[in-house]
């Protein structure tokens, strides 16, 4: 019988710093740039973020998550036969994080590799880890969102620097006889990679193009909220769900206006709506797992519970998840 796959635990990590509005508004104004936490919180619903320390990577972030999401599933590193981390700022340019990851977990022989789907990321990895589960090729699995945005951001952009964040969430997923993952549906479009991407690579030893984010706001908002609605009834559609059957919506944490807009267009109460982003800015690949963890370990989400997860991010990438906690 093809098995099934479930989360069984979930864990999440911060930076220690934590950038109020105020403090980066202070941090932009000595670079002759004009913010505020008014300005901020009216157009995002974001009042603070944590940023990395200089030293600090992707996979240090994620192997406290990883550790986390071990303990709350009962399962020791060693058991682990599959490591996918979701980063858009990995470590280096290769190997993967979740290479370097693995080695920082003291384990060695089950595959690991990165997934590059931006703030997608974590939807897309647990659909391959989802995958991989079903044909067998795989029993116990950390899928990991990790991400330190705070070093390809523009500070002298003041729509965007303002948006991001750095931090880690992971879930441990295994093999089930009862179904976790009810359905997914992923996409992508790279007629607009444009309105969100970092258009730079390294050439012979230089950075070639703009090694910082760039992003169309308008543009972003208009897709993405098109799009996360369509892909979340797909995955409705799939499943044989109604949306009425959700008992908890959690979107990538981008911009609450983008979120409750989702929400509206589901016909979802938005007491319904995980909402992490006043807190943890947009930390692209991590927001997703960091949002459920919190919900997890908050009482919210609860066993059983009926969770539709869904991302949308530079490529343009999106999908949404429908799982059974």
């Amino acid at each position: 019988m093809t098995p099934f796959s479930r989360i069984t635990g979930t864990g999440s990590y911060l930076p220690p710093r934590r950038v109020t509005n105020d403090e980066l508004a202070r941090e932009l104004a000595a670079r002759g740039i004009e913010t505020s936490d008014q300005w901020i919180v009216e157009r995002t619903g974001i009042r603070a973020r944590h940023f990395a320390a200089p030293d600090v990577t992707s996979s240090d972030l994620g192997v406290h998550a990883a550790k986390q999401a071990l303990e709350a599933a009962g399962r020791s590193a060693a058991e682990v036969d599959l490591i996918i981390v979701a980063t858009s700022t990995p470590d280096m340019v290769f190997p993967s994080s979740a290479a370097i990851l693995q080695n920082k977990l003291g384990i060695a022989g089950c595959p690991a590799f990165d997934v590059q789907a931006v703030c997608s990321g974590f939807v897309y990895a647990l659909t391959v880890a989802d995958a991989m589960i079903r044909t067998g090729s795989a029993k116990c699995a950390l899928v990991i969102g990790a991400e330190v945005f705070s070093r390809i951001l523009d500070f002298n952009d003041r729509t965007t620097c303002v948006l991001f964040g750095d931090g880690a969430g992971a879930v441990v997923l295994e093999a089930s006889t009862e179904p976790g993952i009810l359905a997914s549906d992923l996409h992508a479009d790279g007629k607009h990679a444009g309105i969100l991407c970092v258009p730079g690579h390294v050439s012979g030893g230089n950075v070639l193009g703009t090694p910082l984010l760039h992003m169309d706001g308008q543009a972003v908002f208009k897709l993405a909220v098109r799009v996360l609605e369509e892909s979340a009834r797909a995955c409705l559609h799939k499943a044989g769900k109604a949306n009425t059957e959700i008992d908890w919506l959690i979107p990538h944490q981008a911009n609450i206006r983008i979120m409750e807009g989702t929400a509206r267009k589901l016909k979802m109460p938005l007491e319904k709506l995980v909402v992490t982003v006043d807190e943890h800015g947009n930390t692209s690949a991590a927001s997703i797992p960091l949002a459920l963890d919190e919900a997890v370990r908050g009482g919210k989400v609860k066993k059983g519970d009926t969770v539709m997860l869904e991302g949308v991010g530079g490529g343009f990438t999106w999908g949404a998840v429908l799982l059974n906690m």
